[in-house]
């Protein structure tokens, strides 16, 4: 079991930044691949980014190419997903997941576990 909090959300202006935290409890946490997920309003939730294990690989939606870094700090327990240049189709709800099968990790409807969300907005 692992339980997932997001944190670091907020109101920020086209062009900020912020960084996003997902807390995990337990002590297999290393052994997940985690995953950032947003959705909009009257959206479908979409993948944002993705991290292995041992942050050796990492993925992203061209959407935030270039602009969104993910990582991890496995002593921390936490995953981290920085946010730059952001925009205000950014704007979501963002949710943290892990999975610990690789195939899984980027799929919406595939995640073990999820966290309860953050918001994030970004005004023009």
């Amino acid at each position: 079991q692992v339980q997932l909090v997001e944190s670091g959300g907020g109101l920020v202006q086209a062009g900020g930044s912020l960084r996003l935290s997902c807390a995990a409890s337990g002590r297999t946490f290393s052994r997940y691949h985690m995953g950032w997920f947003r959705q909009g309003s009257g959206k479908e939730r979409e993948f944002v980014a993705a991290i292995t294990w041992n942050g050796v690989s990492t993925w992203f939606a061209d959407s935030v190419k270039g602009r969104f870094t993910i990582s991890r700090d496995n002593a921390k327990n936490t995953v981290y997903l920085q946010m730059n240049s952001l925009k205000p189709e950014d704007t979501a709800v963002y949710y943290c997941a892990a999975d610990r099968s690789i195939a899984r990790i980027t799929e919406v409807d595939g995640c073990d576990y999820w966290g309860q969300g953050t918001q994030v907005t970004v005004s023009s």
